[in-house]
């Protein structure tokens, strides 16, 4: 895995032994999508439409999952919006310039690539910024883990 680390852009890229269309399944079926991802989701995924669900990571159950899913261009583009480390449940975060998530796929002699670009951490309160990206660039480590793990099982 490599990444790429600034200040408004988190972007980490994965070579997955597993062809692309099981990837973009892992992806953008909600159920498979919280198996790895860790949230119970609520319904499919459908663009220009709220998804929610609850976390399931262990200490974080009290987080519900919100993000506007913006494209699902199969099987090379999935992206969505949501407030980046909106833990806090007494917190209303929907003031705030959401981030924007996309996972690019494009297949390889061996399985797929796959790329995560989180962009838009400028546009957050300047209290909430830094440890929004730290914290999302940390959890999305972790999450292209999870996905390998989930496709190439």
């Amino acid at each position: 895995m490599t990444q790429t680390v600034e200040t408004n852009v988190i972007q980490k890229t994965i070579e997955l032994r597993a062809p692309i269309d099981k990837v973009w399944r892992a992806l953008t079926d909600h159920e498979q999508f919280g198996e790895w991802f860790k949230v119970k989701m609520d319904a499919p995924f459908v663009p220009g439409r709220l998804a929610t669900g609850q976390i399931t990571y262990p200490g974080k159950e009290h987080v519900r999952w919100k993000a506007t899913i913006k494209a699902m261009d199969e099987p090379h583009l999935f992206s969505f919006t949501w407030h980046p480390y909106a833990i806090e449940p007494e917190v209303d975060y929907s003031g705030e310039t959401p981030t924007l998530v996309e996972f690019r796929l494009r297949p390889t002699a061996t399985g797929t690539h796959l790329t995560l670009t989180e962009t838009g951490f400028d546009a957050l309160p300047p209290n909430r910024r830094p440890d929004a990206f730290r914290m999302n660039d940390r959890g999305w480590g972790i999450q292209m883990e999870n996905i390998r793990a989930h496709v190439e099982r």
